[in-house]
């Protein structure tokens, strides 16, 4: 029997949240909708209707009075004394039975519940921040791992030297998304998914794809160097059949844009233009336009609220995959290769054969 997925309902390891703040001076819980309860290891948030910083926060390093948040379109270190990572602005996490807490701050009303705002939330499951010393580098590495849905959280100390670090995933990944934790620096987006070569974008700007020297990672490591003793995060992904996937498409200009198929109908999507200076574009199933189907965009590196223009819309959510319809370089630069990462809302067929309802 045809194997077509091994996960028929991916709430349980992704999900979106939105939420609206009301203003009050207390923690507030935001309980996901999915499907599945999820309990998330990982959280990157956004304000959707307001000018603010995006934030990423995880189980491995720790919830605790905001300290540990860093911004995702900047490059300050973890627990920076500006106002952006603060506990008094407030904090997401810790992650709770199906969700996770927006901590209230004493400026602002915690900067992730503010009255009438709106906001949003990409969450992943690790290992339920359970985690684990790895030795497979020649850099002792700590990981929690979830396998099943190919993504893992690792954080270690570089030593000023390229050093294999172990990742927990058991197959080799795709992407590897990792910055330094106690120093200034980008969000290195490293990836193997066009040539064979190893190629690397920056989340915090819009640089075009550079080669970067390291060798391919294996099943059990990948490569890295920060050139200084610093401690170092690292989140690693692999595609996992109809639940997500990460590779390229190569655009054509034109508002009939490729279809990019991926075995599953996406939930979140990401994508940036790799030959050219250009954003990060942000998608996702449930920041729809009113009634329609048209999905709002966000700029990953960037710090507006998310577009909501009714006089045209980038891309269509299909059953197995989505469509560019945006003539926009940044994601339909004719002839150039775009960069994709896209989780799943459903398998477009599920592990006992069932096909999903097509649109």
């Amino acid at each position: 029997m045809a194997v077509y997925t091994t996960i028929d309902d991916p709430s349980a390891h992704f999900q979106t949240q939105l939420w609206t703040g009301n203003g009050a001076s207390s923690d507030r819980n935001i309980t996901n909708t999915g499907n599945s309860d999820l309990q998330p290891d990982m959280i990157w948030g956004a304000c959707r209707s307001h000018v603010q910083h995006r934030h990423a926060t995880d189980s491995s390093r720790g919830w605790s009075t905001g300290n540990k948040e860093m911004p995702l379109n900047y490059n300050n270190v973890e627990g920076d004394t500006n106002a952006i990572n603060t506990g008094a602005y407030g904090w997401l996490g810790p992650s709770i039975t199906d969700g996770f807490v927006s901590n209230y701050g004493s400026v602002n009303n915690g900067y992730w519940n503010v009255d009438t705002r709106t906001y949003c939330a990409w969450q992943w499951k690790a290992n339920g921040g359970t985690t684990s010393s790895n030795t497979d580098g020649q850099i002792t590495s700590t990981v929690q791992a979830n396998q099943t849905a190919g993504f893992s959280i690792v954080t270690w100390t570089t030593d000023g030297s390229t050093k294999t670090v172990g990742h927990g995933l058991g197959a080799k990944p795709d992407v590897i998304i990792a910055r330094s934790r106690n120093a200034a620096g980008n969000w290195l987006v490293i990836y193997d998914v066009v040539d064979g070569s190893m190629d690397y974008m920056m989340f915090n700007a819009t640089n075009a794809a550079t080669t970067i020297n390291y060798d391919a990672p294996t099943s059990s490591v990948f490569s890295y160097n920060d050139n200084n003793n610093n401690t170092q995060v690292a989140y690693c992904f692999k595609s996992i059949q109809g639940y997500s996937k990460m590779g390229t498409y190569f655009g054509n200009g034109a508002t009939n844009g490729p279809f990019v198929y991926t075995g599953f109908k996406p939930e979140f999507i990401i994508v940036k233009n790799t030959e050219a200076a250009n954003m990060w574009n942000i998608y996702d199933g449930q920041r729809k336009r009113g009634n329609s189907d048209y999905v709002n965009m966000f700029y990953m590196n960037g710090t507006n609220a998310e577009y909501t223009g009714t006089s045209y819309h980038n891309l269509d959510i299909l059953s197995n995959g989505f469509k560019i319809r945006l003539t926009d370089a940044s994601q339909n630069g004719n002839g150039q290769a775009h960069f994709y990462m896209a989780f799943a809302k459903s398998p477009f067929v599920t592990s006992t054969g069932i096909p999903a309802t097509a649109r």
